[in-house]
């Protein structure tokens, strides 16, 4: 009993135990989250599971083509039947072969073969194909996108938890250079070198530091669990990052040779009003490709709605073996086997075929304004994303004169402060004009890392996915799935995936019809 008892308390201790020494990770590069991500994302599995049921739509479209074979067996036991005797009473119980008539008789075994091919389908089956085909296109695009914007999600929650971070260590530095200036005025004030004025300035200048580091902890804290929540770390695991957004901004590896071409061609004297004047560049975006196979679909549809008005072929063969055996034992000696043509064709439908084609014309209408739609859009989010490129380019390289400015003027007002030459007030805004040139430098840095981001991933990217504002984002336009026709014909895999997307303020979105 004690030996049960130490293996139920060491199984339950073993999960806290196991958390209480969960490693920290780290530091990750952006190369290692994004692989991580991937691998443990979920819309990624529901994509790849979307491409194995439209490939299971297609091959049972094409099964129409192919004959149709069934085997079925059946067994009845008579409990009481009106030729119970009849042929006892007539006097023809010897005669050979009234044994195997099937009148009266208690059991009875049949064993039948089915064959069924079609000849003409007046239609049908073509269409069928075409809805599973195009269903299957809708779905590895559904991936394609998904994927996209997984990795686009990572990077943003990537560098806005290296924001967060980066902003808390200048909030912590903030706040140690008040401390410092606090206890040396208060030494001073002690050593009756300066007034209780300068030591009330100083501790209010350090007191209203702490309000800014309190909150920067928790921005990195949240940035920190929904980069976690991305990769499918648990809310209590330490991770680190190894980009700090403190060096030169390189663009990542993962990116730089998709995007670092096309920073080489925007640097002109005015690329801003170039990237939102220039005609827009000529980018396959997969959005586009989303809506071309909506149409496809929806021509597929009804087609399959008009194929409901022609006739159907199929030749059948029915081959059986039937016995009654007396003894519960059967010997299968009689036989039933018959060839045949059916012919079916819809004669009065009540208006349900005129309705079926209807709907599909009316579908077929809506997705192409839909995709003429999406290329307009397409167009416009391309050079949206150019000139989001090209201004965070521009304060990139605009700050990092503004931090060596700020950081020299820091180090005189300090020199002076030592000195005495100058006030605690010169070298408090010398060290908070420092913080914030340092600051627009970090957010500088990340927004150049997303830009990059985009454009890099757009031609994949959902129409809209994206924006460099940290909490912000663009309303993302998705073509709407393609639907199945509505006349009863067999389901077809026509449904595309929604893609699941993240907007930028972390609050999660379904792709449909804006």
């Amino acid at each position: 009993m004690r030996q049960a008892a130490a293996v139920v308390c060491v199984v339950t201790l073993l999960p806290l135990l196991a958390s209480a020494q969960t490693p920290a990770v780290g530091p990750l590069t952006l190369e290692q989250v994004l692989a991580l991500a991937e691998e443990r994302s979920e819309s990624i599995a529901i994509a790849r599971a979307g491409i194995r049921h439209a490939e299971g739509e297609d091959v049972r479209a094409r099964s129409g083509l192919f004959p149709q074979l069934s085997v079925s067996f059946s067994y009845d036991r008579a409990l009481a039947s009106e030729f119970e005797g009849v042929f006892d009473d007539v006097g023809f119980g010897g005669e050979p072969g009234v044994e195997e008539l099937p009148f009266g008789r208690k059991n009875t075994f049949r064993v039948n073969l089915a064959l069924s091919q079609n000849l003409y389908s007046g239609g049908r089956i073509g269409a069928q194909r075409d809805l599973a085909l195009a269903g299957r296109e809708s779905a590895l695009l559904g991936l394609v996108t998904s994927r996209a914007q997984l990795l686009f999600d990572v990077t943003q929650a990537y560098y806005n938890a290296a924001l967060s971070d980066r902003l808390v260590a200048i909030a912590e530095a903030t706040v140690g250079q008040a401390t410092a200036t606090l206890r040396q005025t208060e030494a001073g004030f002690q050593a009756g070198t300066q007034p209780e004025f300068e030591v009330l300035r100083a501790r209010v200048s350090r007191d209203t530091q702490n309000p800014n580091l309190i909150r920067q902890r928790v921005n990195r804290e949240v940035a920190l669990l929904r980069l976690k929540q991305l990769l499918d770390l648990p809310a209590d695991q330490d991770i680190a990052l190894a980009d700090s957004l403190s060096g030169d901004a390189a663009a990542p590896p993962v990116f730089a040779a998709r995007v670092l071409p096309i920073e080489a061609a925007i640097q002109v004297s005015d690329p801003v009003q170039v990237a939102l004047r220039a005609p827009a560049p000529q980018v396959d975006r997969a959005p586009v490709k989303q809506a071309a196979t909506a149409v496809s679909l929806r021509e597929a549809a009804l087609a399959a709605a008009k194929a409901e008005r022609m006739p159907s072929v199929a030749l059948t063969s029915l081959y059986g073996r039937v016995a009654y055996p007396d003894n519960f034992l059967p010997t299968f000696g009689l036989l039933n086997w018959t060839v045949g043509v059916n012919v079916q064709m819809p004669l009065l439908t009540g208006g349900r075929q005129r309705g079926d084609e209807l709907v599909a014309t009316a579908d077929l209408e809506q997705a192409r304004v839909q995709l003429r739609q999406a290329e307009e859009l397409a167009a416009l989010d391309t050079r949206s994303a150019l000139a989001e490129l090209v201004a965070a380019r521009a304060a990139w390289e605009a700050t990092a004169g503004t931090v060596e400015q700020a950081t020299r003027a820091y180090e005189i007002a300090d020199v002076r402060f030592q000195a005495g030459v100058s006030t605690q007030l010169e070298r408090s805004d010398s060290r908070l004009l420092l913080q914030q040139a340092e600051a627009n430098r970090a957010q500088a840095g990340r927004d150049l890392q997303v830009a990059r981001a985009r454009v890099a991933l757009l031609p994949d990217l959902p129409i809209g996915a994206g924006g460099t504002g940290q909490g912000g984002g663009q309303q993302q336009f998705t073509p709407p799935p393609p639907a199945a026709p509505s006349q009863p014909a067999p389901q077809t895999g026509t449904g595309q995936l929604r893609n699941a997307a993240v907007s930028p303020g972390g609050v999660q979105q379904l792709g449909g019809t804006q």
